[in-house]
């Protein structure tokens, strides 16, 4: 296997990763930022709190160096998260689909350790091995249980680097699994009974869990366990102008990633697209005059992401190298309509008393209606 770095500046180079991760691409960003950074590192961070939090949220360094921001959105959100890695408590990532908790995930585990790679993905299929341990099975049979049999999980080798363990989904996983965590949690120390041994987690060792809200009812966390977590809920971003520049700023990081044609991003599609999923989202128009049914998905950045990047590819590839509403209509009802028959009716109506209706919007209503025809 070979693997290899992002350029310095974040663009990929040629025959790199097709999604390096954030210690990669932003790898230059947390060198400057460390070279910078004069004040306390809690035991086994690469950052101080306050460094993480500016490779979060972006900053201008003395020496001119530009931290891109990573989140948009609260400030305070990202200080109680990055306050809470620093305790000894583990950090609960809690929301909708689409409201960047991977995301934030892997860049807190990218600047606090410079490795957010200790990952456990959740599924109703996520064996106890995932969270604790696992074996060699021919090594077990031939030699017996030993220490080289041993198969850590990325929870177990996080708490032997001092690093953060990342687990996705957490409400996801099994109820039984989720409560091998307590002990890891609560004691920092995972015995291996098989060997006699137990494996103390070194200091900077913490975990970053994410669950979304529409989850809660599939494996509901044990009392005992949430105690062990601090829960920080990401919203949705609060304003169409914080939303429009996550949107803008994330496909233009897409597009050179996947190496699209260029294609001038236009405001005014992303503008609309995100009007679109917000009204839907919350039910009513942005001027608040007009009621609208809901669909029944989550509509979430993370989509109206997604159709952009259809768009330009569809603009650049098939088009005149210009984003336009036919380019993104596709996008849109394949996002809306995930029921052909409730949400396929929430979406006409929505082009019918909406869309139709509103001023300079003509060109999108027709480029939508021809989609559903």
């Amino acid at each position: 296997m070979t693997t290899s770095a992002a350029a310095p500046n974040g663009d990929l180079r040629s025959g790199s990763a097709l999604r390096p991760h954030a210690e990669q691409t932003y790898a230059a960003e947390l060198e400057a930022l460390a070279k910078a950074d004069d004040r306390q590192c809690p035991p086994g961070w690469r950052l101080s709190p306050w460094a993480v939090t500016r490779y979060l949220l972006g900053a201008t360094l003395d020496d001119g160096t530009e931290i891109t921001p990573k989140y948009i959105g609260s400030r305070r959100v990202v200080e109680i998260a990055v306050a809470t890695l620093a305790t000894d408590r583990a950090l609960l990532l809690l929301g909708v689909p689409g409201t960047a908790k991977t995301w934030l995930s892997e860049h807190l585990a990218a600047a606090v350790s410079g490795d957010s790679t200790l990952l456990v993905q959740g599924t109703a299929g996520t064996s106890e091995e995932a969270v604790r341990y696992g074996w060699n099975y021919a090594r077990l049979l031939a030699e017996g249980p030993s220490e080289a049999a041993l198969v850590p999980s990325p929870v177990m080798t996080a708490m032997a680097r001092g690093s953060i363990g990342r687990i996705e989904e957490l409400t996801r996983m099994p109820s039984d699994v989720q409560d091998g965590l307590i002990t890891v949690l609560s004691e920092k120390a995972l015995p291996v009974a098989e060997l006699g041994i137990e494996v103390q987690a070194r200091r900077g060792f913490n975990v970053i869990a994410t669950a979304n809200d529409r989850d809660r009812g599939v494996n509901d966390l044990s009392s005992a366990l949430r105690r062990r977590f601090n829960t920080v809920v990401l919203p949705v971003p609060d304003s169409a102008e914080d939303e429009v520049r996550i949107v803008t700023q994330r496909v233009e990081q897409l597009g050179r990633s996947l190496d699209l044609p260029e294609v001038p991003t236009s405001l005014t599609e992303i503008q609309r697209v995100v009007t679109v999923f917000r009204e839907l989202r919350s039910g009513v128009t942005e001027d608040s005059t007009t009621r609208v049914k809901s669909p029944s998905g989550t509509l979430s950045t993370a989509e109206v992401i997604s159709v952009i990047t259809n768009g330009i590819a569809l603009a650049a590839h098939f088009g005149d190298g210009r984003l336009r509403p036919a380019d993104v209509a596709a996008g849109i009802q394949g996002a809306v309509v995930q029921d052909r028959v409730s949400d396929g009716v929430v979406w006409r109506e929505y082009l019918e008393t909406v869309a139709r209706e509103r001023e300079g919007w003509g060109d999108f209503y027709r480029a939508c209606r021809e989609v559903g025809a």
